[in-house]
C-alpha cells in the first residue's frame, strides 16, 4: 500500500489575505484553486485527486488561528531557481523571511537547496529542491 499525504491545512485569520498570498505561489508551482467557500480555500490539481492539496481556513472550532511551534509545510520543487522564485514571490505577497534560499550542507547534505518563509498568519513554509546542485 502506498501512503501519501492527502492534504495539509493551515489556519488563517483573514481568508482573503491568505488567498492573495497563496494564489501566485501555487500558480507558479502549477497548482490551481480546487475548492473555496466562506470558511476555506484549497489548491492542488482538480483533475487528479492523488495530488496532495493545501488548505487555508478559519479554524472550525471558531477559536483564533495560531501557528504550531515546529509545524511546517514543505513544497518540493524541481530546480533551485524555482526555490528562489517562490521565495521572492512569497516575500512580495506579504510573507516574511525565515531563511534565505541556499544550501544547508551542515544539516541536510550538499544537494538540498531550500528557502523558508512565514505566510501572513505566521505559518512556516519551505520551498525545497532535493538536488539543487544539478538543477541550478
Amino acid at each position: 500500500m502506498n501512503t501519501v499525504i492527502g492534504y495539509t491545512m493551515v489556519g488563517t485569520r483573514d481568508l482573503k489575505r491568505a488567498k492573495d498570498f497563496y494564489n501566485p505561489l501555487f500558480d507558479t508551482m502549477g497548482l490551481s484553486p480546487c475548492y473555496e467557500n466562506e470558511q476555506v480555500a484549497s489548491w492542488g490539481d482538480r483533475d487528479d485527486e492523488t495530488v496532495p492539496r493545501f488548505f487555508s481556513c478559519y479554524p472550525y472550532d471558531e477559536n483564533p488561528a495560531n501557528v504550531g511551534n515546529g509545524a511546517m509545510t514543505t513544497f518540493r520543487v524541481q530546480t533551485a531557481s524555482l526555490v528562489d522564485d517562490l521565495y521572492e514571490q512569497a516575500i512580495q505577497c506579504g510573507g516574511r523571511e525565515e531563511g534565505q534560499p541556499g544550501f544547508r550542507p551542515e544539516r541536510y547534505g550538499d544537494k538540498f537547496y531550500v528557502a523558508y518563509v512565514r505566510d501572513p498568519d505566521g505559518n512556516k513554509l519551505a520551498f525545497a529542491c532535493y538536488d539543487g546542485r544539478s538543477n541550478p
